[in-house]
């Protein structure tokens, strides 16, 4: 599997435990590769860890000490629905996409916007997939300008 959608999956799980608990951020991340529940095995963890672990970390700390501004965002793309009302799976999911358009340089918004919704469709409802796309789109239609600008200018 990619390296970067293992990524992905290791910091979702670390998102929904601290979005569950609200635990110290390193804390949660410490605890998460130390039990390597991510991998099959003991040498898997260690493998998975060095390739993995520094995108994860950098999407965990990214999303969480920008949560506000990523929450806000999500209500303000999402009608009819409260911040409150979203699963905590599709939140967490949304906030690393949202993260990723806003500070991640090196990866193009339709990546982003694809891996969250694949995400939603393996960890989700049914319905996740098609939700976080909508939400996620209309993020993505109404900051293009901002969010390509500052891209790939």
């Amino acid at each position: 599997m990619r390296r970067r959608r293992k990524s992905r999956e290791a910091a979702l799980q670390v998102l929904y435990g601290l979005d569950m608990t609200k635990d110290d951020v390193e804390e949660a991340m410490a605890l998460f590769w130390e039990m390597g529940a991510y991998a099959e095995d003991r040498e898997d963890a260690i493998k998975y860890a060095r390739q993995i672990r520094p995108f994860a970390s950098h999407l965990i700390r990214g999303v969480w000490q920008n949560r506000r501004e990523i929450d806000r965002l999500i209500s303000r793309h999402s009608e009819h629905w409260s911040l409150g009302r979203i699963s905590c799976v599709d939140k967490s999911i949304l906030r690393l996409a949202i993260f990723e358009m806003l500070y991640c340089q090196d990866i193009p918004p339709k990546v982003s916007i694809n891996e969250a919704v694949d995400l939603g469709k393996i960890y989700g409802t049914e319905n996740s997939g098609a939700f976080i796309n909508g939400i996620l789109d209309a993020f993505y239609n109404s900051h293009k300008n901002e969010i390509e600008g500052d891209k790939f200018s």
